[in-house]
């Protein structure tokens, strides 16, 4: 928390997840066009929000790219301010209240756990609901099988799709299909990926949602804070967080 609030005190690192948050994915030659600063301190400014971990990196080719990560935020939200004073689906708080043209995000967590057991968490039905709005995923978790999602208090299936890589405790593939409306139906298929690296004590988890159109409506991804954090929160405490997701199904 202390290093995400010293890196929220500078305006300029502000307006770099301001940046972020306008189009996710940019290289520090697009992110140095936009500030009139020099690109030694474009690179500094970026290096304390990834030690805060409001931005990750990923290579792609010779290009490394910035994303915004949201989580940080979302558990400053969770702590602070009151869980019922804003919509669920609300993933930040106090940079802008809509994501746009967007075709990757990246969401980034640590926990203290083991690789095996916050892999149980993740694919553990039960285990699921408590932290995923009170869904629960069954599968077979082979490569190749299909998954639902679904919840007792739900209209009908909230999501389905395909494992397309499975290695345990390490890394989870899956196509996904969201069907809790027609809006986001008619949004078809992307992919999230789960990836765990054990760091001490803890592991970082780093959830990947990709192949999303332009534009994509923002209930496919925005929920992914609050799903996070709840999953933090069960897995280091054995409580359950309530946020207004939490709330949908129960």
């Amino acid at each position: 928390m202390d290093a995400v609030f010293r890196a929220l005190a500078d305006p300029t690192r502000r307006a770099l997840l301001d940046e972020l948050f306008r189009e996710d994915g940019q290289t520090l030659s697009a992110l140095e066009a936009r500030f009139d600063i020099t690109r030694f301190g474009v690179m500094k400014h970026l290096k304390q929000l990834e030690e805060a971990g409001l931005v990750v990196t990923r290579r792609r080719g010779r290009e490394k790219l910035h994303f915004l990560n949201p989580v940080p935020i979302r558990l400053v939200h969770d702590r602070w301010v009151s869980k019922y004073a804003e919509p669920w689906a609300a993933a930040l708080s106090g940079i802008k209240q809509r994501l746009e043209n967007s075709m990757e995000k990246i969401f980034e967590i640590y926990i203290r756990t083991t690789p095996e057991r916050l892999w149980e968490a993740i694919t553990d039905p039960e285990i699921r609901s408590k932290y995923n709005f009170g869904a629960r995923v069954i599968s077979e978790w082979t490569p190749g099988s299909r998954y639902e999602m679904s919840a007792p208090g739900a209209p009908g299936p909230l999501g389905e799709g395909e494992n397309l890589e499975i290695d345990p405790p390490r890394r989870l593939v899956q196509s996904a299909t969201m069907l809790w409306s027609d809006e986001v139906k008619s949004e078809g298929t992307s992919r999230i990926t789960w990836e765990i690296e054990p760091i001490g004590d803890s592991c970082r988890l780093t959830v990947t949602h990709d192949q999303l159109r332009e534009g994509a409506n923002e209930e496919l991804y925005g929920g992914w804070p609050m799903i996070l954090s709840g999953l933090k929160t069960w897995l280091e405490t054995g409580e359950l967080l309530t946020t207004p997701g939490s709330l949908m199904y129960s």
